[in-house]
């Protein structure tokens, strides 16, 4: 399982983390400051609540969850896109944000990376 946070807060969720809170269509968000972890609640009562939505037509399984500002309220570190592999505490999708995480760097930011820069072309 794993869930990314992309630039501008955007979190793309993998089909086996989406499958850990069977799948919800709308979850609520919460924050704890303190121990910096980020929860998704399955909820679809919450007039607060957060679609899930799938990230393309295809049946790739990943889904899209957009919480700038929810990030932007709790000032959490958005320039750079990170990938956690979250767990399941009390039904509630865990990220860890102290925890382990993998920077992710997409094809376009590869491909820049790649070029030569400035006189050399």
């Amino acid at each position: 399982p794993s869930v990314t946070i992309q630039k501008r807060g955007i979190f793309s969720i993998n089909k086996t983390a989406h499958k850990m809170i069977d799948e919800a269509e709308t979850v609520e968000l919460l924050f704890d400051k303190e121990n910096q972890i980020i929860g998704l609640r399955p909820t679809n009562m919450s007039p607060n609540a957060y679609a899930i939505r799938p990230q393309s037509a295809r049946a790739t399984g990943q889904a899209i969850l957009s919480a700038t500002a929810f990030t932007q309220y709790y000032d959490i570190d958005t320039s750079v896109s990170r990938r956690w592999e979250p767990s399941v505490e009390d039904g509630i999708l865990c990220i860890h944000l102290k925890g382990p995480s993998t920077e992710v760097r997409g094809n376009r930011a590869k491909k820049q990376a790649d070029e030569p820069k400035g006189d050399d072309a």
